[in-house]
This record gives C-alpha cells, structure tokens and sequence, in this order.
C-alpha cells in the first residue's frame, strides 16, 4: 500500500465533506466517531492543522483529535430483531446471513443491509452459520446440519441440498444415531481444497463430513468441555479447536486416512476460551483466541514446522471476550462489554495496537463477520455485529496506512487517557441482565 501523508488525509477529509453535503444532519455525531491509535500522543503544534468537523458529513471527529488519525468508522445500519438472538453471522456473495432462535435464516444485502430473503428449516434456534461460494451450511436444535444452495440473481432463491446425518434407507432414523451430535453444535469450519466440513459441539466432539456424498468420516472427542470454535487453516489442513476447558487444540489429519492427530495443546490459562481468528500476511501466521477473562492471547507459528509460540496478550476488554474476525492484519474483537474493539498487527513483529474501539450495541456482542471493501484511497471494511440486545449492526470501516512508531514510544502512553477509557461502565439492556442472572447466555 502507498503511504500518504499530512496533506493527502487533510485533502480526503475535505473530499469526503464535500461529497456527503446533501446528506441529512440528523444522528450523524451519533452513528461515527473518530478513533486514533490508542499508543499514539496528540502532538499540541500539529492540532491547528486538523479541519474542524463538517456538521453536514457522516466522517466526523471525536473529542480525541491526533495529527495522525488512524481509523474512520461509520455505523451505516442498526436492525433491531423480533425473532430472538443472533447466534451466528456469515457472509458471501454480497450477502449477509443471520442464523437466530427463529426457524428462518435471513439474508441481507451488504452496506444497506435490506432484507433479500430467507431459508426457512423446520427446526429453529440457529446456533451456527457457514457460507462458502454459493453453498450454507446451518447447525440447529435438533443436531443436526443442513446444507443449502443459494443465488443472488435479481430475486433470491435457496434449495435445500442434504441434511447431516442424512437419512438412511430407512423411513426414520434409528433410536440412537451414532453419527448425530448429542448437544448443541456451536461451530463449524470447511476445509475448500478437499470439500470436508467440520462441526464442533457442547457434546465436547468434533465430527467430519464429506460434503460430496453426506458421510462422516471421523468423529473424536477433542476437548473435556464444550467445544466453543473451530477453524481450519486453508494452506496446510491443520484443524484448531478451543473449549470452555481452556485450551487451544491443533489436530492434523492422517495422510490417505480420514482419522485426525493431535500435534500441539496451547494453553496459556485456565479461563474458559469462547473464540478463535487466524491471521496471515506473507509469511507470518498467527492465531488468536478470545477468553472469559477478557483478554486475547495470540501465538505466532513457526515457519518450518506446525508448532505455535505464545506470543502475548491484547488487553482492554472488561468482561468476557465472546467473538473474533481477522482479515489481514486487522483483528475485531467483540465482548461481553457490548464494545468492539479494533486491532491492528505491525507488519513484521508481534506489536499490536488498538485503533478504535466501536460502541454501539446495548448488550454483549455476540458474533462477529467482516470482508474488505474495495476503495481508491484507503482500506475499506465492513464488518456486522450482532448483541444479545438483539440488534444487529454494519459497520463501514475505513484503515488509514500504517504509521512506524517505536515501542519505548507507546511504553509513555498516557495513563489519565487509558483511565479515561476503562472507568466508563458499560451500558448493559435489562433483558440481557436479566438472562445473566437466571445463568450464563453464551452456552
């Protein structure tokens, strides 16, 4: 990416106001703020430089002005759901799908988020989402997996292609299935190269499905509490699993067989793990993963072999880390304290820093999805969150090129602007209080 300096942003800042000046004034400071890096110092000479805010624009500055700003963030929509939470959220082909505690399955068209469809199954409570190409994949109530088919024509239109375990030769399905999951599949990830699906579940296994003819293949028990995220690395076929036991897993399938190894446990600390993000750029590999503590642990991978190193912790969160998305050098990190938190990976070191943190949502934020935008100027994203306050959100986001900074640098970050931002309590929907207390929500 090229770098832009001083005079570019203030250009594209004054580009922006001009363009959004026919847009309404109403909500505007409301639905963006402006957000710097969080190691970043404000610099006293530079601040005359930066415009004053454009009332007519949707770009707005927040109260924390830098000379040299980092992220721009807009919420764009805001849905609020009649039909339950949003357990799981999945994008392709422009479309984004929510999976809820309603029997359908809602497709939205991306940035506008308007309504394109829906796939209705008999079982509701939709505990995850997968989509790849034209096919999804929907976990259910019943333990069940179904598998559609969809296109995004001029009118939307799904088939249901197979349901996993599918039905046997027989009118019904025996009394007792041993290739059905016994509890809630939480997760679910699909290895492209070789077709195979793979869905963890509370029952603490994970089973293996070959897409092409509907089988399982492999079943283990990979975890000793309920497996809560499951990822495949698209290069290798590694297979990672996390658990409310604490650990990370990495499995790797046998060579010509349909059995998986374990090759690596990474735990770091007892707290429960909710979720996982793998991130890579050129040659570097790094694994994320979420924790009920708050924090977020991240491991490098070695080059030369599977192994992963504990690389360190990204803080700020206060409550419960419940979802992960990384793209590129970006991660999204959604918490139990309804907040968002944006972090970015300094290319060739293990630095991150935090460039906005995203507040918008009334209860915890649940689920996390993103996929680039294409822009001329800057990086664009758009990224859908989905709370236990049932709304669901789309962020636009645009990533502003990165700027060198020395650690010793942000070692003096200071500490009344770090006070500043974790005193503020966080502002929590009765309903999902009330859940809270009658038991946890996230299992």
């Amino acid at each position: 990416m090229e770098m832009y300096g001083r005079k570019t942003f203030l250009s594209f800042i004054e580009k922006e106001r001009k363009a959004n000046q026919s847009s309404c004034q109403e909500n505007c400071e409301q639905d963006l703020q402006f957000s710097p890096a969080m190691p970043s110092t404000p610099d006293r000479t530079m601040l005359s430089l930066i415009p004053p805010p454009s009332p007519e624009s949707p770009w707005t500055l927040s109260p924390h002005q830098t000379p040299s700003p980092a992220l721009l963030y807009h919420c764009v929509a805001s849905l609020h759901r009649h039909e339950g939470n949003i357990y799981a959220v999945a994008i392709s082909k422009g479309l984004v799908f929510t999976g809820s505690q309603s029997t359908r399955i809602r497709a939205w068209k991306q940035l506008d988020c308007t309504e394109r469809g829906y796939l209705k199954a008999s079982t509701g409570e939709v505990r995850a989402i997968l989509a790849y190409g034209n096919m999804l994949f929907s976990a259910h109530k019943d333990h069940k997996i179904r598998i559609w088919n969809f296109n995004v024509s001029d009118t939307f239109r799904s088939k249901k292609v197979s349901t996993l375990p599918r039905r046997s030769s027989f009118f019904l399905y025996p009394k007792s299935n041993n290739l059905q999951h016994k509890d809630y599949i939480s997760c679910m990830a699909y290895y492209h190269p070789e077709g195979i699906l793979y869905t963890g579940s509370h029952d603490k296994t994970v089973k293996v499905w070959r897409v092409s003819d509907s089988k399982c293949v492999d079943s283990f028990v990979a975890h000793e509490d309920f497996v809560s995220a499951i990822l495949v690395n698209q290069n290798d076929g590694c297979v990672f699993t996390c658990s409310f036991d604490g650990s990370v897993k990495i499995w790797r399938r046998v060579y010509r067989e349909n059995s998986h190894t374990l090759i690596m446990t990474l735990k770091f600390q007892a707290s429960p793990i909710n979720s996982m993000a793998l991130s890579s750029s050129f040659n570097q590999y790094f694994l994320y993963s979420g924790s009920s503590d708050g924090t977020i642990s991240f491991w490098e991978k070695e080059r030369m072999s599977y192994r992963f190193k504990h690389g360190g912790f990204l803080q700020g969160h206060r409550f419960a880390v419940l979802c992960l998305a990384a793209i590129g050098k970006l991660i999204f990190s959604g918490s139990e304290d309804t907040t968002i938190r944006v972090w970015r990976r300094e290319e060739g070191s293990c630095y991150h820093e935090c460039l906005a943190v995203l507040d918008g949502h009334r209860g915890p934020v649940r689920c996390l999805a993103t996929c680039l935008e294409m822009n001329k100027v800057v990086m664009g994203y758009l990224v859908y969150s989905a709370s236990l306050d049932q709304t669901f959100k789309a962020w636009r986001i645009k990533v502003l090129p990165e700027k060198k900074m020395c650690l010793e640098h942000s070692d003096r970050h200071d500490s009344r602007t770090r006070k500043m931002e974790y005193d503020v309590s966080p502002v929590l929907s009765p309903s999902w209080v009330e859940k809270k207390l009658q038991g946890s929500p996230f299992r």
